[in-house]
């Protein structure tokens, strides 16, 4: 049975939370997006993470729709399974994004690495804004935040 964070179910973000709110769950997330991990033990060796905490943490992106799990075979070798992100496991990039950058901005550490997202054909570096509808960017101190009905 999934938790309910807060008194308000109905709050966006206490939903997505219900999802991605364990640190374990978006590290594979990152991992998964920044360098292309897609195996069990990919997971665990760049994580350090328990092997039964990595089960758990991948069943629950499985059963939320954020991965997918697919069966590969290297020649010689059983068949085993891989986990791939889907369109909804792919558009956290922006969560991801936000996170790194709010890190280096608020969080920095020597040595330490953000990840960049680049436009795939160009390489061509992406930013994270703010945008009106016109197009205009809006800096994060012009915004107020309100609540308002799910489309």
């Amino acid at each position: 049975m999934p938790k309910t964070l807060g008194k308000d179910s109905t709050c966006s973000i206490a939903r997505s939370l219900e999802v991605v709110g364990d640190t374990w769950t978006l590290l594979i997330v990152r991992e998964a997006m920044v360098a292309g991990y897609t195996r069990f033990q990919e997971f665990r060796d760049a994580l350090g993470i328990a092997p039964n905490i990595l089960t758990k943490r991948l069943a629950l992106l499985l059963d939320e729709g954020l991965m997918v799990r697919r069966t590969y075979q290297e020649p010689g070798c059983r068949a085993r399974e891989e986990y791939a992100l889907t369109e909804a496991g792919r558009s956290l990039s922006l969560v991801i994004a936000a996170l790194g950058e709010w890190g280096r901005t608020h969080r920095p550490h020597p040595g330490g690495t953000t990840p960049e997202f680049l436009v795939e054909e160009s390489e061509t570096p992406a930013q994270l804004a703010f945008v009106t509808s016109d197009g205009a960017h809006v800096p994060p101190e012009r915004l107020v935040a309100r609540r308002t009905p799910d489309r």
